[in-house]
């Protein structure tokens, strides 16, 4: 049985870091994803064009060096702009999923492709909310018979422990 296996890191270059080091224990780029805010406009191509209305919308496809040497997962990123979590990018299983919801992405496009590929809503809201805060989500899907090995690779590699930054973001209100 296939199973994503989803964490969140504290931005872009940890989310990388682990997409490297998933790769280099054996599994595949077309089974990893990242998705990360782009808050700060980071990921942008110079000169990239907006969509003719201005909406925040799909505003292209960033290639090469935003992924700054992830050798083997995809060098195409979706930037995209989904209302109540503002500018992301995303690339590998839910860059197929974000981009089925057309320009724009529909509310919840996010928590959508994360309840789809089999989070809790619960949770799946708290990944969004780590990505409106600016951080970073890796997904891996897996055969069941490896997805402790991922896990373990995720943390290690410094994912964050979601059910403490959620008391901690209530606690700070």
């Amino acid at each position: 049985m296939v199973k994503t296996i989803v964490a969140s890191f504290d931005g872009y270059p940890a989310a990388r870091k682990v997409a490297r080091a998933l790769m280099e224990d054996g599994y595949m780029s077309r089974d990893i994803g990242i998705v990360a805010s782009d808050a700060a406009g980071d990921y942008r191509v110079a000169g990239a064009l907006e969509p003719p209305d201005k909406s925040p919308a799909a505003t292209g496809a960033l290639t090469g060096g935003v992924m700054g040497g992830a050798a083997g997962l995809a060098a195409t990123f979706l930037a995209l702009s989904i209302p109540g979590i503002g500018p992301i990018v995303a690339v590998g299983p839910l860059f197929a999923m974000l981009g089925g919801a057309g320009a724009g992405a529909i509310a919840g496009g996010l928590i959508g492709a994360l309840t789809e590929a089999g989070v809790s809503g619960e949770h799946a809201n708290y990944y969004a909310e780590a990505v409106r805060r600016g951080g970073a989500l890796v997904t891996v899907k897996v055969d069941e018979s490896r997805a402790d090995r991922a896990t373990e690779i995720m943390r290690q590699n410094g994912a964050i422990d979601l059910d403490e930054r959620v008391l901690r973001w209530r606690e700070g209100g």
